[in-house]
């Protein structure tokens, strides 16, 4: 799944410390993905999946990080995103560097939410 810019799913600034500009949850896009300054999380996301909707749900309802950026990544299409990083099963979030190279990846499929991604992740 391509686009020309990256969809913000939600924008939780309102719920920030005042001094802190919360994290973003956006659309996967090679332009924004190459653009971000913040660390990138790319979740490999599958509508049919019932854990990647409810991690889905969960980023959406809490505040992602300040200077995090989780880009939500169509596990079918992403072919080419799912080999670089050795992804095999939805849920996977991969944690990587101003490179674009990996980091550390984790399953969330027992865990889906925001909290269990941020404590293997970050």
């Amino acid at each position: 799944m391509q686009q020309d810019q990256a969809t913000p799913i939600v924008n939780n600034q309102n719920q920030a410390e005042p001094s802190k500009q919360a994290g973003e949850y956006l659309a996967f896009s090679e332009q924004a993905f190459n653009s971000s300054t913040n660390q990138r999380i790319l979740f490999f996301h599958a509508p049919w999946c019932p854990q990647c909707r409810d991690l889905d749900k969960d980023i959406s309802a809490n505040t992602v990080p300040a200077g995090v950026t989780i880009f939500k990544t169509d596990f079918d299409s992403s072919q080419d995103l799912k080999k670089k990083y050795g992804v095999t099963q939805q849920t996977t979030v991969v944690l990587v560097d101003s490179n674009g190279n990996l980091v550390k990846k984790f399953v969330a499929y027992d865990s889906p939410t925001l909290k269990s991604v941020v404590t293997n992740l970050l």
